[in-house]
């Protein structure tokens, strides 16, 4: 009951409540890409990590106009932490699931990222 009380609030939460995105830069054919795929894009929206900064995919070649990266992604896959269209940091490749969590975490609370929901 409480997991669909939360479901239901987060449901309600307007886009406009995220303050910051997670920007994954990939391009066909990249194995590490795949990886990551295959072990965390299914389960990513529901963590608090993804509650905290939901992810955004872009294609490598052709990169959004509405972001201003601090130098231009050259890896792939490279997760970029934006808010409002700047950068505020970058993890570079895919080494496995738990270097993968560590990193994250810790770009999110370096930059003092909070849930949408969070007060």
């Amino acid at each position: 009951m409480k997991r669909l009380a939360l479901v239901l609030f987060l449901g309600f939460v307007p886009p406009s409540a995220t303050a910051a995105d997670l920007v994954m830069v990939e391009q066909t054919g990249c194995h590490w890409c795949a990886q990551w795929n295959a072990e965390i894009a299914h389960i990513y929206p529901n963590t608090v990590e993804g509650m905290r900064a939901p992810l955004r995919r872009v294609d490598l070649r052709d990169l959004p106009g509405d972001i201003e990266f601090i130098s231009r992604p050259v890896f792939t896959p490279t997760f970029v932490l934006v808010e409002n269209g700047q950068e505020l940091g970058r993890v570079e490749g895919y080494a496995g699931h738990e270097f993968f969590w560590f990193l994250l975490g810790k770009l999110l609370d370096d930059n003092d990222v909070k849930a949408a929901s969070a007060p």
